[in-house]
């Protein structure tokens, strides 16, 4: 038999083993992640910014990682679907989830079954995007005072598409109404892509989407730019006012988005999710692309992250209450 002091010297022993394996699993799995294809949930339909920058950053991380991104659209409830599709999947890295402001919005017009700061495990903030204010082109106006006279003369008249109650496409025009003293009609569609249709057809005569979505088709001409919803002009499209400087001042609104994953995803593999999405945004493709989208790369780390959604939560819960938005 062991003595006292012998015992006491194993169990040490055993215990510093045991806690050097359980030190080296995280790095382990780090290093094999991943194993297999990765899904990527958009909860919002295809077309909408959330679906262009989730298309963008797979494409780059299936490349940089060897295993396929696949973009899985769950769209439906204002993100709601998606979300929670994924905030209750496996949490090993290997369901992801884009999320943009209106997943801060969420929380102020919904009730939730599920605690949006406590559900995931932020990634990164990928970048953001101004809003910008399109007409269809047979709207007889060519600047924002033109609208909002328009809108004045007809109040009731004129209806504007969205992605859903709740929206950023819902909030940042209900802002617009609401800073801008007019009287306009809102239809919601499931999604941002539905929305443009339907502004595109002329059904609806206005949007607010960002300009990553709207500005193939201003480019076009299939859409009339009024403004930009930035606080600066836009350097892609310097000649567009800002909504502030083309008769609402103090009006300000931008979309962003971010990747996350459900919490409790080990800690190595969110730090190598955020290092390789990371090294994706410093690249000069990457730059190029969400420069000639009208959009700003940031690269938030995850508590940082954390921190902006939490803000976020609190500026765009004040505008709920002051439009009086709820949930259908």
């Amino acid at each position: 038999m062991l003595s006292s002091s012998r015992q006491a010297q194993f169990s040490i022993v055993l215990v510093t083993g045991l806690v050097f394996c359980a030190a080296m699993v995280p790095a382990a799995q780090a290093q094999m992640y991943p194993a297999r294809p990765i899904r990527l949930i958009v909860p919002f339909p295809p077309g909408g910014s959330n679906d262009i920058v989730a298309r963008v950053i797979g494409q780059q991380l299936t490349e940089r990682l060897g295993k396929p991104v696949v973009i899985d659209n769950r769209g439906g409830a204002g993100g709601l679907i998606g979300t929670e599709t994924a905030i209750h999947a496996q949490p090993d890295g290997y369901t992801l989830l884009i999320i943009s402001a209106a997943y801060s919005y969420n929380p102020s017009v919904y009730k939730l079954p599920y605690d949006p700061i406590k559900a995931i495990m932020p990634i990164t903030l990928i970048g953001s995007g101004p809003t910008s204010l399109v007409v269809n082109p047979g709207v007889p106006v060519k600047s924002v005072k033109e609208l909002i006279a328009l809108a004045r003369a007809k109040p009731g008249q004129l209806h504007y598409a969205s992605a859903g109650i709740g929206s950023f496409i819902h909030l940042s025009t209900e802002m617009f109404r609401i800073m801008a003293g007019i009287n306009i009609v809102h239809v919601p569609f499931k999604g941002g892509g539905p929305a443009i249709l339907d502004v595109l057809s002329g059904q609806t005569q206005i949007t607010m989407g960002t300009l990553i979505q709207n500005i193939p088709h201003i480019r076009s001409g299939r859409l009339k730019l009024l403004a930009v919803g930035s606080s600066k002009r836009a350097a892609i499209l310097p000649d567009a006012p800002t909504i502030d400087e083309a008769g609402v001042p103090g009006y300000e609104a931008s979309n962003w988005w971010g990747i996350v994953a459900p919490a409790g995803t080990p800690t190595a593999i969110v730090k190598k999710l955020h290092a390789e999405i990371a090294a994706t945004l410093t690249t000069p493709e990457m730059r190029k692309w969400f420069a000639s989208e009208g959009a700003e790369i940031f690269n938030l780390a995850s508590e940082q992250f954390r921190k902006h959604i939490v803000d976020e939560t609190a500026k765009w819960g004040r505008v709920v209450k002051e439009a009086g938005i709820k949930a259908e």
